[in-house]
């Protein structure tokens, strides 16, 4: 009898052996297997409904804004805002749904918030100055205005830039901080704005003469405005020059087109009434 439990317990043996491994984890593992694939198709459809929801909920928000007539580089920031925090959403709805504990999740983002917020200082700090600048509004969409040594007209306010179109057509995009900490021109706040001559006359020209002239000019160009009263005086006794200021108001969007038009003008007067406008010279004496 023991002789043959021993060979039983050996036949059985070879028998556990002779079937493969895989293919018994495979079949005690079914189960789990397929709850897997089950999570892991949730998850997709997550993303790939999340996303399309996203975009509708987006375009909603953006529609919303604008039908209440709100400024259109707001409505690009907010929009943006909004696209992200849902997007992010819609991801830890779907690692939630492959079975992620989001208590995990949150711990792990927790700890990690100190890391990433000195790694990426730079882009919350360009996130943080796009919100005062959204806040305080220093300028809106298709306002000429120059930070630093840059000009150009405002396209968008983003998340972490300012883009601008300058005058020949290219994109520049400026990080809001930058923004933020220099100074900002901006040229088209206003209605009307002054536009700055400096216009020299020799020394031997009568200036009352040439102030009546400067004056006939200005009368004479319909698109510069009476009040305020444009401003003629001498600015300065230069060099080789008397410099005189001529100082008209015009409508802030007129104002290159009256610029060029008026400069114009007025050289064509003072050449016409043989009022001299002097080029830099120097006098040598030579001494035997």
């Amino acid at each position: 009898m023991a002789v043959e439990n021993k060979i039983e317990s050996v036949s059985s043996a070879q028998s556990t052996l002779a079937t493969p491994v895989s293919a018994n984890w495979l079949t005690d593992n079914t189960d789990l297997l397929v709850q897997y694939g089950v999570n892991i198709l949730s998850a997709l459809c997550i993303l790939f409904v999340g996303s399309f929801l996203v975009k509708f909920i987006h375009k909603g928000v953006v529609n919303l804004l604008e039908t209440k007539r709100v400024d259109s580089t707001v409505v690009q920031f907010i929009g943006s805002l909004v696209r992200y925090a849902l997007l992010v959403m819609v991801f830890i709805a779907a690692l939630n749904t492959m079975g992620v504990e989001m208590a995990a999740v949150i711990a792990v983002l927790a700890s990690a918030s100190l890391a990433v917020g000195l790694a990426l200082k730079g882009s919350l700090s360009n996130f943080a100055s796009g919100v005062l600048i959204v806040i305080f509004r220093p300028f809106k969409s298709k306002d000429f205005i120059e930070v630093g040594k840059v000009s150009g007209t405002v396209q968008a306010i983003e998340i972490f830039h300012t883009v601008l179109t300058t005058g020949d057509n290219k994109m520049v995009a400026i990080p809001n901080r930058l923004v933020m900490s220099q100074p900002i021109v901006n040229f088209s706040k206003h209605k009307i704005r002054r536009i700055n001559f400096e216009i020299g006359v020799s020394y031997k020209s009568d200036l009352q003469k040439t102030k009546q002239v400067l004056a006939r000019v200005l009368e004479s160009e319909e698109r510069i405005l009476s009040l305020p009263a444009p401003t003629i005086g001498v600015l300065a006794l230069a060099n080789s020059s008397v410099n005189i200021a001529v100082r008209p108001w015009v409508k802030s969007e007129e104002y290159w087109k009256v610029y060029y038009d008026t400069l114009q003008a007025i050289k064509e007067e003072l050449d016409k009434e043989g009022i001299q406008i002097p080029y830099p010279q120097v006098d040598m004496h030579i001494k035997p």
